[in-house]
């Protein structure tokens, strides 16, 4: 079983040049991952299976401070446009409750919603690929997301039609404030004032989360590019411990085929969320 690339093209294509201004937002500049309250929103989701529902009960408990009723919109349509609008190969948003009961900490909540925020948020996709790329290639340790490197690689930006990412100052300057915000919750960057991190662990069930994905996004070949992890900022030199952790669960196991040794779900992907967990 292969585990590593060939070191040939980057791991997953640069987004530069096949988006359209159009898919292009700032909102990241609103919330970033806010655990509690998207897991707030997943048990609303789980319980009553109808983002309508959601919605109304979500504001009916914020009828009383009008304050904040504004700001709760906004975060409303952005922490539920990632669930809405999560792939089929990320667990649906109405199982993670399950998922995040299994979670042993903050940051392993934090991890996995994240993954749904780089599938709905093209730009943050289109960051986080970029330093995935430069992690690979080993052109970026530490990982630096201090607003000189971010404002970098968001003005490398071109889109499909030709033109290239042209946003306010002050407007990408609060977006990077969020991307670090981000970083700061997955165990990226350490401290409020931090602006270089590094690869950060992975707890248990991120890890099986990320596994599942990477298969389910992947091809054959999915484990000479695992996209979760490298998503997470996951160094090949590590990959090989994260599968044979996975491998070490019931969720993953290593099969010898045709003299081959190939790592599969022992099931189906995501099974383990309904099983009640993993061992």
């Amino acid at each position: 079983m292969t585990l590593i690339s060939d070191g040939g093209d980057a791991p997953i294509p640069s987004l530069s040049g096949t988006i359209s201004p159009d898919e292009v937002n700032m909102d990241l500049t609103m919330c970033g991952l806010l655990v509690e309250r998207a897991e707030e929103l997943t048990r609303l989701y789980a319980d009553h299976g109808n983002w309508n529902e959601v919605k109304n009960i979500w504001f009916d408990e914020r009828l009383s401070n009008r304050s904040t009723r504004g700001s709760s919109q906004k975060i409303f349509r952005v922490l539920t446009s990632r669930f809405k609008n999560a792939p089929p190969t990320l667990p649906n948003p109405s199982l993670l409750p399950q998922v995040f009961e299994q979670c042993e900490t903050t940051r392993d909540k934090a991890q996995i919603l994240y993954l749904y925020l780089v599938s709905d948020d093209t730009l943050v996709r289109y960051v986080v690929t970029e330093y995935s790329d430069r992690l690979v290639s080993e052109e970026a340790k530490p990982l630096d997301f201090s607003n000189e490197t971010l404002i970098e690689i968001l003005n490398s930006l071109t889109y499909s039609d030709g033109s290239s990412f042209d946003y306010a100052e002050s407007t990408t300057e609060r977006w990077c404030e969020g991307i670090r915000s981000v970083m700061r919750e997955i165990g990226v960057l350490e401290g409020q004032q931090a602006v270089t991190g590094a690869t950060p662990s992975v707890g248990t069930v991120p890890l099986l989360v990320a596994m599942d994905y990477s298969y389910e996004i992947g091809d054959e070949e999915w484990i000479t590019s695992p996209r979760g992890f490298l998503y997470l900022f996951q160094p090949e030199n590590r990959w090989e411990e994260l599968f044979d952790r996975a491998a070490s669960t019931s969720a993953w196991e290593y099969l010898e085929l045709h003299g081959d040794l190939d790592l599969r779900p022992a099931e189906k992907p995501y099974s383990w969320i309904s099983r009640g967990g993993v061992s």
